[in-house]
């Protein structure tokens, strides 16, 4: 009787352990703003795909531009840009394995430092990313702090084959 129990618990284990993501607070408790050190803030953290970016900051002041590569080493705004947000509280879900790069289109922030980047990986991926250099200057570091939330987020499949093996558990 006992290994049936082991097994649907394991079973149940295996599902939840890819449903898991993360929400960061982008420059932690400094936010989208000037004066925080983003490219040490960005690889203090392994994102993954469903993983969700959080900008907080005052609407008017900043904007979060999602660019590719190549107006992210120029800070150019006019070209490149695959979106925008300006609400001042901007959540952005990593829906695909890649390279994002993010910047801050309001003169001059840029290339004072608001801006980053990051390399998601696949959800079940455990990889352990090595700091890679990053082209910005040197900043003081910010304060330690983490603001990196764990949810929940159960995929369709993935919570009903779990209800089923509690289920099945309760039954044993």
């Amino acid at each position: 009787m006992g290994e049936p129990k082991i097994f649907f618990m394991f079973l149940a284990m295996v599902f939840l352990k890819g449903a898991v993501s993360k929400v960061h607070t982008v420059g932690d408790e400094l936010q989208w703003n000037t004066g925080a050190n983003f490219g040490s803030w960005s690889q203090k953290y392994n994102f993954s795909v469903g993983d969700i970016l959080v900008f907080k900051y005052v609407k008017g002041q900043h904007n979060v531009y999602e660019v590719i590569e190549a107006t992210y080493r120029s800070c150019n705004g006019s070209t490149g840009v695959l979106a925008t947000y300006e609400s001042g509280n901007d959540q952005i879900e990593l829906d695909q394995a890649r390279k994002y790069w993010f910047i801050c289109n309001i003169g001059g922030h840029c290339l004072g430092g608001m801006r980053f980047f990051i390399d998601v990986k696949e959800a079940n991926s455990t990889n352990l990313r090595p700091p890679t250099p990053q082209s910005e200057p040197p900043q003081p570091p910010p304060p330690p702090a983490s603001s990196c939330a764990t949810i929940y987020v159960f995929d369709g499949w993935s919570f009903w084959i779990s209800l089923i093996a509690f289920g099945v558990l309760l039954q044993l």
